[in-house]
């Protein structure tokens, strides 16, 4: 057992960009090989946020050294844990996992008696499941598996075609800057009800899908944003979206599917596979290598759709939820 003279852990304010910067580097080498993709975006800022203090979370120091960091953000009654990592060390009494577990034992309490935060929410995409399931759950999370999958773009694509249904009244289109707003609304009326929007609460309002949408866009935490090969649906009469690919590059020849989703009134047309297909072929052209995205396993119609154009499974992580009990109003996780 870990005892507190072996390992101290201190806030996350107190450390450098500089300081920490060795321990990111380590980090993302692991992305790299674990997952193909490039971390370094990321840790540039974090370094930035690291050197404004402003960046709220614990650092892990074993005699002395830095081992291991968590960080987190706040929006509104939420937090959001961002990361947490340590490094694996040779010389090192206590493991990397070990290290993990004290930091998220010390964030979790933290949260959890801050009066001001109703929920926590993490997706720890680098860990694999059921890594850290056990503690967070004894903290009283529920915890879901997602899939991290991957399809290789090989040259045996056919070429893009119209849709054989819906060539006459759809129009499948790059990003564009005026579609925020649509696709903010479309995003919250896709998952209404849905399995993610208990993982992802910023799904179940326009103004929530619209803030995921703005992080997506704007800073590196899930690629940099690729408004080319994305893909857009829209009515040529000028009656919204039907569906939405949004999709990132995470390494020079690796995009990733940040979000996909059809309207509720326009499902089982087969366009979420035309969406794909049109995204595969456009990465292709520019001599992307692979693409790759996530689900949740409980998902079965979204998986069994990825499984049929190709994906397959590289890895899978815990997606966590944690929400205050409030007398007299059941939880979401009621019932079942």
């Amino acid at each position: 057992m870990t005892s507190a003279i072996d390992l101290e852990i201190l806030d996350l304010r107190h450390f450098s960009g500089a300081q920490l910067k060795p321990l990111l580097e380590t980090e993302a080498r692991l992305w790299n090989e674990r997952l193909r993709w490039d971390f370094r975006a990321s840790a540039e800022l974090l370094l930035q946020y690291l050197n404004s203090k402003l960046l709220p979370g614990y650092v892990a120091l074993e005699q002395g050294r830095i081992r291991g960091y968590v960080f987190f953000v706040y929006e509104g009654a939420k937090a959001v844990i961002g990361d947490v990592f340590a490094a694996p060390s040779p010389g090192g009494a206590i493991s990397a996992r070990a290290i993990e577990r004290r930091l998220l034992d010390h964030l979790v309490e933290l949260l959890q008696h801050s009066p001001g935060i109703d929920r926590i929410e993490s997706q720890l995409l680098l860990h694999s499941h059921p890594m850290h399931e056990e503690a967070l759950e004894q903290a009283g999370f529920r915890t879901y598996e997602r899939l991290f999958m991957e399809l290789e773009l090989t040259p045996e694509f056919p070429p893009a075609g119209p849709h054989p249904a819906l060539a006459g009244n759809l129009e499948l289109r790059s990003w564009r800057d005026g579609d925020l707003n649509p696709a903010g609304r479309l995003i919250a009326e896709a998952y209404a009800g849905h399995l993610d929007s208990l993982i992802n609460d910023q799904y179940l309002s326009t103004a929530g899908a619209l803030r995921f949408l703005h992080n997506i866009v704007r800073f590196p935490g899930c690629g940099i944003f690729d408004s080319e090969s994305t893909r857009v649906l829209t009515f040529r009469g000028g009656e919204g979206m039907a569906g939405l690919l949004l999709c990132s590059r995470v390494r020079d020849d690796v995009g990733h599917v940040t979000q996909i989703c059809v309207a509720p009134r326009h499902r089982r047309k087969g366009l979420g596979a035309w969406l794909l297909n049109d995204c595969m072929r456009h990465l292709q052209r520019r001599k992307f290598r692979a693409l790759t995205l996530t689900v949740t396993r409980e998902n079965a119609n979204a998986v069994a759709l990825y499984r049929r154009q190709g994906f397959a499974t590289r890895h899978s992580f815990d997606a966590m939820v944690w929400e205050r009990p409030r007398p007299g109003r059941a939880g979401p996780f009621t019932g079942g």
